[in-house]
């Protein structure tokens, strides 16, 4: 979870998050339906029943979409694919899989199982909405999920990445083509064709009148198109890198401090003077640990004058690591997992280099110059 997410807790180990722009969408939805939609459909409630209905359907429409997104979660378990985790956001929710599916037959029922989980939801409603035909609250509530349960089943099963539509075209691509690259490149765009379709249709229903609806279309589309495009450069970054392993861009200059460095020694005659984020701690020829500024910050300043490296270090033995023949794209997907912006480089229990976010983009762009 990134400090923009508020935990909401875990399920099946998962954790669950709530993205601040989702009270945005919170507020929005509950005022549209409570101001538009339910006194359209009843027209006899009082005020208060109408906001305390509105509030209850947006809640309960993103446990829905909570639900969609467990759908998927549990079918990458089941493949052992981690989750990383789950957050609701303003345009719904998204699952975070910490790896790609092992085969285009996994893809394919990872990406289809939201939409299954939704599709259920809209007939468990439809089911259950004679039941409540005294109650009309609870009868309106049932109608609205069911109706808006099957449409998030039609918009995600538009055919383009990164909806899951697309992750199910994406996944036939490859089936067909064998090639994973050539799949993910295709369905992203579709998906940004279809990106600009929808922003196309929302600026013509502003210019036909519908201000709200029309913007609220385009905003999508431009979701849509700009994720879409990402997924693109990822691809193409993924393909620079392909063959190319840690030990062509690592720094083999790894600077070293002592065990005994105080915290604040190590700031002053080190990080400050040569800009340098990290460090080996050594004891004589043995390498003991890694030290960052994140380690640092942890301790309050006033100890910096009496705590040593040693102290606070992050140990050899509880290090990430990564060895020189590991493929460079396979150490960033590393990094990004474990939230660390540099590795060590090591061959049995010798460092050899460090490997860092900015040496990998320094060696594409090195390589790009060169045409290589």
């Amino acid at each position: 979870m990134n400090r923009h997410t508020i935990p909401l807790g875990r399920i099946l180990g998962i954790p669950i998050g709530l993205d601040y722009s989702w009270f945005l969408i919170f507020a929005l939805l509950t005022w549209m339906l409570a101001s538009s939609y339910y006194p359209v459909e009843f027209r006899n409630w009082p005020p208060l029943l109408y906001w305390l209905t509105g509030a209850v359907t947006a809640i309960m429409l993103f446990v829905s979409v909570l639900l969609h997104e467990l759908g998927h979660s549990v079918i990458a378990l089941r493949y052992k694919i981690p989750v990383r985790s789950i957050t609701l956001f303003i345009f719904g929710g998204v699952a975070r899989i910490g790896a790609e599916p092992p085969s285009a037959t996994s893809e394919f029922f990872i990406a289809i199982a939201g939409p299954i989980v939704s599709l259920a939801l809209a007939v468990l409603f439809s089911v259950v909405k004679p039941a409540f035909a005294a109650v009309e609250p609870l009868w309106g509530l049932a109608k609205y999920l069911a109706y808006i349960n099957f449409a998030l089943v039609l918009f995600n099963l538009i055919p383009g990445f990164p909806l899951d539509g697309g992750r199910v075209f994406r996944a036939i691509v490859w089936a067909v083509t064998k090639n994973l690259r050539r799949a993910t490149l295709t369905a992203a765009n579709v998906g940004r064709f279809f990106g600009f379709l929808f922003i196309f249709f929302g600026v013509w229903q502003v210019f036909t009148g519908n201000l709200g609806g029309g913007l609220w279309i385009a905003f999508i589309g431009w979701f849509l198109d700009s994720t879409a495009s990402a997924q693109v450069q990822q691809v193409l970054f993924q393909g620079a890198l392909s063959g190319h392993r840690a030990s062509q861009a690592m720094s083999t200059e790894c600077a070293a401090v002592p065990a005994d460095i105080t915290l604040q020694q190590l700031v002053d005659e080190h990080i400050l003077t040569s800009g340098r984020r990290c460090f080996l701690v050594n004891r004589g020829e043995s390498t003991l640990g890694l030290m960052t500024l994140h380690r640092i910050k942890e301790v309050p300043r006033p100890d910096w004058a009496y705590t040593t490296a040693a102290q606070v270090m992050l140990p050899l033995g509880e290090l990430k690591r990564i060895g020189p023949d590991t493929e460079l794209w396979t150490a960033l997907q590393q990094m990004d997992r474990d939230g660390v912006n540099q590795l060590p480089v090591m061959t049995d229990s010798r460092v050899v280099g460090m490997l860092s976010r900015e040496d990998v983009i320094s060696f594409l762009r090195t390589v790009q110059e060169l045409g290589a």
